[in-house]
C-alpha cells in the first residue's frame, strides 16, 4: 500500500513517528526522521458523544466553537465563562443518567448475568452519583493491559473502600470472539468484581455497544488508559470523554501524547523505565495506585459548603478548553485538507493537464535514469581532513564531490553532505543537518559538485556524501528512492 500512495500517515503524531520505525526499510538509503510519513490526528464527532445537555450549555457561552462547516477552536476558551455551579450541576445529571442506565441493566437478567441476587443487590446499593467514578471501557485487547490496576488486590482494596474518599471503577467493553486472551481478560475482571470487598466497588457491564459508551464517556468522573507503549495509535474513546468534562488519565501514548495538559488530566510517562514488561506493568500499576490517592481522590472530595469542587471544575475547563477542542472531528478533516487532499488534488490537476503531459515527462525521466542508475558511482571526494585539522565553529571548509554520470546530465544528480549524530548503530540515525552540493563544471563524464560548509554547532558528529537522482517533479525523494553513497 505504502509503494501505490504517494502520501502515507498515522492517525496520531506518535502513531507516525512508530510508522517510520516500521515502514522505514521500506526506502533504504533514507532515515527515519528523513521520511515523508505524516500525521493526523484522529478527531471524534462532537455532535454525536457529547451530551446534548453540555451541547446546549456550551451553546450560550461559546457557540462559534462548533458550529457551521468552521469550528473555532479558541472559542472554546469562553467555557471559563461558565459558572462552576452550573458546569457542576450539568456534570451530575450525566452521572445520574449512567447510574440509572447501570441499576437498569443489573435488574434485567437479558443484560447482566450474575452469580447470585445477593450481588446484584451490593451493586445496586453501592452505585451511587457522588462516588467518584473511574471508567474503563473499550475493546479488550491484551496491549490495553486491562488488568494492570489489578496488579495489588490489597492495594486496590484500601482506595475503593476509603470511607472519606471511595472510588468506583465501572468496566465495558468486548472481546473479538477469537481472541482467546482479551475474553480471559474480561473473565478476569468479572472475577475481581465478585470478590466480596470489591462488590459494588468494581462495575464490569456487559452487552457493550453503542448507547453504554456513550453513557459511560459522559458520565464517569475518569477515564483511564492503560496501553503498553507504544503500541495505541490514537485511542479515540479518551477523547470522546474530554469532550464531556471527563478527565483522562492515560499513559502518555496515541492521541494523548498531544492532548495532556497540566491541570486537565494525569499522565504515566511516555518512556518505559524497564524493558522487562512485567516489571514495567508494576510499576505503572504503583503510579496508578499514587495517582488515584494523592491527586486524583482528594482534588475530587475537596468541596465548598455548596459541595461544589471549584478545583475539580476548573480542571474540567482546562480539559474542554485546552483538550477536547482540538480533538474533533471538524479538525481532523481540517488537517487532512490541508497537509494531504489539497496537495494532492493540486498534484493531480498537473499530472493529467495537457494529455498527462506532466505524467508522462516523470515517467520518460524515471526509465532513462534508472537504466543508467548502476553505472553512476562517485569517483572522488575532496574534504576537509578531520584527523589532521580541527574543525572550527564558524568557519567555511570547501567540500567537492567528483561523480561519474555515465550519460545523465549533471542536473538529473543531486548531490548532498549529511550529517547525523554519532552512530552507534543503524537503525537509530538521526540525521540533524543536509546540505545539497551544487554543479560547477563536467568533463566528460565526469561532473563536479561542491558546497563551501559552515558548522553551527559544536558535538561528535559523522558524515557521509549521498547521491540520488533528482527532479523536482517529484513530489518527494522517496518516490525514487535510488541511492549512491561515498
Amino acid at each position: 500500500a505504502c509503494n501505490l500512495s504517494q502520501e502515507v500517515n498515522g492517525v496520531s503524531w506518535l502513531h507516525g513517528e512508530v510508522s517510520k520505525e516500521i515502514l522505514g526499510n521500506l526506502w533504504p538509503g533514507y532515515f527515519k526522521n528523513e521520511l515523508h510519513i505524516g500525521y493526523v490526528t484522529n478527531g471524534v464527532h462532537f455532535p454525536t458523544w457529547t451530551a446534548m445537555r453540555l451541547r446546549r450549555l456550551y451553546a450560550r457561552y461559546f457557540p462559534e466553537g462548533f458550529e457551521g462547516h468552521e469550528y473555532r477552536i479558541s472559542e472554546w476558551k469562553k467555557v471559563y465563562d461558565i459558572p462552576d455551579e452550573d458546569l457542576w450541576r450539568e456534570r451530575l445529571v450525566l452521572k445520574e443518567k449512567l447510574v440509572r442506565m447501570i441499576r437498569r441493566r443489573y435488574c434485567d437478567p437479558g443484560h447482566v448475568r450474575m452469580d447470585s441476587p445477593h450481588q446484584v443487590m451490593q451493586v445496586l446499593e453501592g452505585i451511587r452519583p457522588d462516588v467518584l467514578k473511574i471508567g474503563f471501557a473499550r475493546r479488550f485487547a491484551t496491549y490495553k493491559r486491562a488488568l494492570l490496576l489489578f496488579t495489588d488486590l490489597d492495594r486496590l482494596a484500601a482506595i475503593v473502600n476509603n470511607k472519606e474518599r471511595p472510588v468506583q471503577f465501572i468496566f465495558a467493553g468486548k472481546a473479538h470472539p477469537n481472541d482467546k486472551p482479551g475474553q480471559d481478560l474480561i473473565k478476569r475482571i468479572i472475577e475481581v468484581a465478585a470478590m466480596p470487598q470489591f462488590s459494588g466497588k468494581i462495575i464490569f457491564l456487559q452487552n457493550y455497544d453503542m448507547e453504554l459508551a456513550r453513557r459511560m464517556v459522559q458520565g464517569v468522573d475518569v477515564w483511564l488508559n492503560t496501553p503498553t507503549r507504544p503500541l495505541e495509535a490514537s485511542g479515540t474513546s479518551g477523547e470522546k470523554a474530554v469532550m464531556n468534562g471527563v478527565l483522562q488519565f492515560s499513559v502518555l501514548d496515541g492521541w494523548w501524547v498531544e492532548g495532556y495538559k497540566k491541570g486537565g488530566g494525569w499522565m504515566l510517562p511516555m518512556e518505559r523505565t524497564f524493558e522487562n514488561q512485567d516489571f514495567q506493568n508494576e510499576m505503572d500499576a504503583e503510579l496508578i495506585y499514587n495517582t488515584i490517592e494523592e491527586e486524583i481522590a482528594p482534588l475530587y472530595y475537596r468541596r465548598d459548603e455548596n459541595n461544589v469542587p471549584h478545583d475539580w471544575v476548573e480542571s474540567i475547563k482546562v480539559c474542554v478548553a485546552d483538550i477536547a477542542a482540538n480533538f474533533t472531528t471538524n479538525r481532523m478533516l481540517n488537517d487532512y485538507e490541508e497537509r494531504f487532499y489539497r496537495k494532492l488534488h493540486e498534484r493531480h490537476e498537473r499530472m493529467v493537464a495537457e494529455d498527462f503531459r506532466m505524467a508522462r515527462e516523470i515517467a520518460a525521466w524515471k526509465r532513462r535514469v534508472s537504466s543508467a542508475w548502476d553505472k553512476v558511482h562517485v569517483v572522488n571526494t575532496e574534504q576537509f581532513n578531520m584527523d589532521k585539522e580541527a574543525i572550527l565553529i564558524g568557519h567555511g571548509y570547501d567540500v567537492e564531490v567528483v561523480v561519474d554520470i555515465d550519460g545523465l546530465r549533471p542536473e538529473d544528480i543531486g548531490v548532498e553532505m549529511i550529517l547525523a549524530d554519532q552512530i552507534t548503530d543503524n537503525k537509530n540515525v538521526r540525521v540533524i543537518a543536509k546540505r545539497e552540493l551544487t554543479f560547477v563544471r563536467q568533463d566528460g563524464s565526469r561532473a563536479f559538485y561542491s558546497v563551501r560548509s559552515t558548522p553551527e554547532s559544536t558535538g561528535s558528529f559523522d558524515m557521509a556524501i549521498r547521491v540520488f537522482p533528482k527532479n523536482d517533479k517529484l513530489p518527494h525523494r522517496m518516490d525514487f528512492a535510488l541511492v549512491k553513497w561515498a
